[in-house]
């Protein structure tokens, strides 16, 4: 709604409202909008619900399903909600802290993790429980490719990417963590419960220094520390120890404010003598990958035509095959590979879905996905309206280029190292 401002008050302007409602009249774009996102007076991020989607012609609010932000004023640009949120967070910065929280990071695919973000959460969750300043110290090892460090809540980083810290080096990760906790003296010692490297790592340097460790830790405060036991079927409870390992959601990622990320280095080397060696990666058949643990899954669903051409990308691409339950009812696929509510629930970190239209049992078995690209020639399925990347076309089209693109990328790798 828009308003004029008189000696009397504030009153409509119909002719704006016209215009708003008008998103094909050519000054649509040029009136006064409200972000998607805003602050609110007690200085929580809130989303603006009036703001989200547009009016159509016939004047009735359409909601827009893109992920798309409102035009920007006087600009007839969008932009979308995480531009909106990164110019309104507010940067904090910990000058000379009193201590700090380390958390060690598992970096999966050179990414923070969901259970990342909730450890990142869990160690400010701590600092505001205790009286003096406390800071986030992260600790990574090997490749990075993260650029959000400072919206997941992390004041100093230690990135430790030598080449011998590419590989399984635990000895040498514990060195680097050991000289890390005598240098700047972390009061907690924070690391994900996980396969991915934080459960080894964490009971390692704990064994190390002869410290009590807390594991699958998921309520944690300064006084006390409550963990899953006997299977998940009990709690836990004991006074909260140094080094904790800390399970899936044990707090709220930070998401209404941006931190200062200060690059630390060690004042020394590190040097250890390694008792493992690093023989590589063992080489495993996606197909052999159970569905529920894999990481790339390529799914198929009633827009398939050419299985055979399905069957060979999932080898190419080495991706783990899934189906819709129309697949698997016409026989093409078998039971075990189904997705949904009524076969396997997913938590890929990248799942395809081709010519799969999005029954809801379907989207309820791919919640957990981390990012979903959806290849259709439908494109107002609700696949596509869910994925974070839409490709529309014939799925035996686009899936050909791909796996040509992908023969010809791994022909100049060889290319390279001969």
């Amino acid at each position: 709604m828009s308003t004029q401002e008189t000696s009397t008050g504030f009153r409509r302007n119909p002719r704006q409202d016209w215009i708003a409602r008008n998103r094909l009249h050519p000054l649509h774009g040029q009136g006064t909008v409200f972000p998607c996102v805003e602050r609110g007076p007690t200085g929580l991020v809130r989303k603006n619900l009036h703001s989200i989607g547009f009016i159509g012609p016939g004047g009735l609010k359409r909601i827009d399903r893109s992920s798309v932000g409102s035009f920007v004023a006087n600009a007839g640009r969008r932009v979308r909600p995480e531009e909106a949120v990164l110019e309104q967070l507010p940067l904090v910065k910990i000058e000379n802290p009193d201590f700090y929280i380390m958390a060690v990071l598992d970096l999966v695919g050179g990414r923070l993790t969901e259970h990342d973000k909730d450890v990142l959460g869990q160690a400010h969750k701590l600092i505001n429980a205790h009286s003096d300043k406390g800071a986030v110290l992260a600790v990574v090892f090997g490749e990075s490719k993260e650029e959000a460090f400072d919206k997941a809540g992390v004041d100093r980083l230690i990135h430790f990417d030598q080449p011998n810290y590419q590989s399984y080096c635990p000895e040498l990760q514990v060195a680097a963590l050991q000289k890390v906790m005598s240098q700047w003296q972390a009061r907690y010692c924070l690391f994900p419960d996980s396969i991915y490297g934080g459960r080894d790592l964490g009971s390692r340097l704990a064994a190390k220094l002869g410290e009590p460790v807390a594991t699958q830790a998921w309520q944690v405060d300064k006084d006390l520390a409550i963990s899953r036991g006997c299977g998940g079927r009990e709690d836990l409870s004991r006074k909260t120890p140094r080094f904790i390992l800390l399970a899936e959601e044990c707090a709220h990622p930070i998401d209404e404010t941006r931190h200062e990320v200060l690059p630390l280095t060690l004042e020394s080397q590190v040097v250890t003598d390694p008792r493992i060696e690093d023989a590589g990666m063992l080489a495993v058949d996606p197909s052999k990958i159970p569905l529920g643990e894999a990481e790339f899954i390529l799914s198929a669903g009633n827009g398939i035509h050419d299985w055979q051409q399905f069957h060979e990308a999932a080898a190419v691409l080495g991706a783990t095959e899934g189906a819709s339950r129309v697949a698997v009812d016409d026989g093409f696929m078998p039971r075990a590979t189904q997705v949904g509510a009524t076969g396997t629930w997913v938590t890929a970190r990248v799942y395809v879905a081709l010519g799969i239209s999005g029954a809801v049992q379907h989207m309820q078995g791919i919640g957990q996905c981390e990012k979903v690209i959806a290849i259709n020639t439908d494109a107002g399925c609700d696949m596509v309206k869910r994925a974070d990347l839409s490709v529309i076309g014939d799925s035996q089209e686009i899936l050909h280029e791909l796996v040509e693109l992908v023969k010809e990328h791994r022909r100049g790798e060889s290319a390279d190292v001969q």
